[in-house]
């Protein structure tokens, strides 16, 4: 994220020099009795992995150029092999599903955590129920549905269920028969803290108001914060270690906002402060900073934070985060609430207004998407451990190499995970949804419970309109007024034109005249607004 690291400034970039190729005469006796081809084959794949990836035996960097580059191993043990497994049940853990304030009133959603649908509504009180998202009679998903009276109505044959999941109507029943205490929906403990929905996945042990995160800075004295939803085509472990990685921000987001410029790119440093079986903690800067002023927090389940405390010049102190919540929904999927906020805020970004703050965020994720998809692609057809395939360098990579290494110790309890140096692939294909077809479903395309089709309603999600708008009460008031004001002035300058045919006077022409050109331009305005909160950033590439 391009607000992540505001202050970077130009430093030389590092330089590295490759080992050279093992050669032939190294290689072993068993190797030696391998056919010719074979042979060099072999050779020179040792030689590129070589090139690659500094070996660590008995604590000592076999690329000799390499050491005290590369990230160290976090412990003893790692360097003798050995593993430290933590008790972990994916399952016992709050996930963050939604926006408190961006949750529709008027229809269900469907949801999801890895490969568990849900669906969450609001009933006839106001309040949150949240169920598994398939009707007991023949699995249809209960979020195709609509609320009858604050009850949620399967729409395939009318089976009408409220609070614990009861079924409280069965259309097709006879009026002397009761309904069947088997039908029944499975429900799921849901909370509502500090503007953010939490779901309890377990059935097995009861909700644990302990692990419930809770955020100091957000619940001080006057913080304020700007929130965003965004659905993302990637895994919720990709997007993690991208959110947690500051080096790429001057690059990859170059001119995005005032915080970024590629020039500003320059060795980090990091010190951990904390490792402990539900994540790792510590303090980040510049390297040529005197001490390190940005604290970074990841714990469990996808929980990661940011914080930095400045003391201004009358003495006091102001606080400042970045929050992200990272629900995995899915092979190759993720939902991300965003949360920047602080006690003081800019003066300048008061004239802005929120949907500015959106789109922007919005094309922050598409500068990024292109690599983090094709890095999910990689890491599932490689199917080996991330210290296989990453070059983490110690001035840019300690998050994320503490990171994986946390996954190492928890994976096991995942429906599938990729660690440093463990891995394990999901057990069950992929879900591929597939979207809403016909009239009703291309005329309400509105809400992220109702799907759409067409350009910018298509369930695409390298589409911005359904990866940010769907999920935003906010932006789709904005795109829909303003939508509604273009159509207004297009109105005007068609009328405002004719009249200036019609009429004789030169003064009247040349009022009416000006009014088109002004309608023209509300036009333009309001498809420019339009586009900015729905046409995804493309990149343009250029030589520097």
């Amino acid at each position: 994220m391009a607000l992540l690291q505001p202050f970077l400034s130009h430093s030389p970039p590092l330089s590295f020099s490759l080992p050279k190729p093992t050669p032939l005469s190294l290689v072993s006796l068993s190797q030696s009795l391998k056919p010719p081809h074979k042979l060099l084959t072999q050779a020179w794949r040792d030689s590129i992995r070589c090139c690659a990836i500094a070996e660590i035996r008995d604590g000592v960097s076999l690329g000799g150029e390499d050491q005290g580059v590369l990230v160290d191993p976090s412990s003893q043990e790692e360097v003798r092999g050995e593993r430290h497994v933590a008790e972990y049940d994916w399952k016992e853990e709050w996930y963050p599903l939604y926006l408190t304030k961006d949750i529709p009133e008027d229809a269900p959603m469907g949801l999801t955590v890895f490969d568990k649908q849900l669906v969450l509504y609001r009933d006839g009180k106001g309040l949150l129920q949240c169920y598994e998202d398939r009707c007991p009679h023949r699995l249809a998903k209960l979020s195709e549905g609509q609320l009858v009276d604050g009850r949620l109505e399967c729409l395939y044959h009318g089976w009408q269920f409220e609070g614990e999941g009861k079924c409280v109507k069965i259309p097709q029943l006879p009026a002397d028969a009761k309904i069947p205490r088997s039908a029944c929906v499975k429900t799921y403990e849901v909370k509502d803290s500090q503007g953010v929905v939490w779901v309890w996945m377990s059935h097995r042990t009861p909700p644990n108001p302990d692990k419930l995160p809770w955020f100091e800075n957000f619940a001080r004295p006057g913080f304020r914060d700007t929130s965003t939803i965004h659905e993302l085509p990637y895994d919720h472990s990709i997007l993690l270690e991208n959110l947690m990685d500051p080096a790429h921000v001057p690059i990859s987001h170059d001119r995005t906002d005032w915080s970024a410029k590629r020039e500003d790119a320059q060795p980090l440093c990091f010190k951990v402060t904390e490792r402990t079986d539900r994540g790792f903690a510590g303090w980040w800067g510049r390297e040529k900073d005197e001490s390190l002023l940005n604290f970074l927090r990841f714990e469990a389940p996808c929980v990661l934070q940011n914080n930095r405390e400045i003391v201004d010049k009358n003495g006091e102190k102001h606080y400042f985060t970045g929050l992200f919540l990272c629900r995995p929904s899915g092979q190759g999927k993720s939902m991300l609430i965003v949360r920047f906020g602080s006690t003081k805020r800019s003066p300048i970004a008061k004239l802005f207004p929120e949907w500015y703050f959106h789109q922007n965020a919005g094309k922050v994720f598409e500068q990024d998407m292109g690599f983090l998809s094709s890095q999910n692609e990689i890491l599932m057809k490689e199917k080996v451990p991330t210290k296989e395939l990453y070059l983490n360098l110690r001035s840019s990579d300690t998050w994320v190499a503490e990171y994986r290494r946390w996954m190492d110790k928890v994976g096991h309890g995942m429906p599938y995970h990729f660690g440093h140096s463990t891995i394990s692939l999901p057990q069950q294909p992929a879900v591929v949804e597939h979207a809403p077809a016909g009239l009703v479903a291309g005329l309400s395309a509105s809400s992220p419970a109702k799907g759409g089709i067409g350009t910018m309603h298509a369930p695409n999600p390298a589409n911005r309109y359904f990866r940010h708008v769907v999920h935003c009460k906010g932006c789709r008031s904005v795109v829909k007024a303003f939508q509604a004001w273009k159509n207004v002035f297009s109105a005007l300058a068609l009328a405002s034109t004719a009249l200036a045919i019609l009429v004789t006077g030169r003064q009247w022409k040349a009022l009416l005249l000006v009014g088109t050109a002004l309608s023209l331009a509300g036009m333009y305005a309001c498809s420019t607004v339009v586009a900015m909160n729905t046409t995804n950033f493309v990149r343009i590439h250029r030589r520097l």
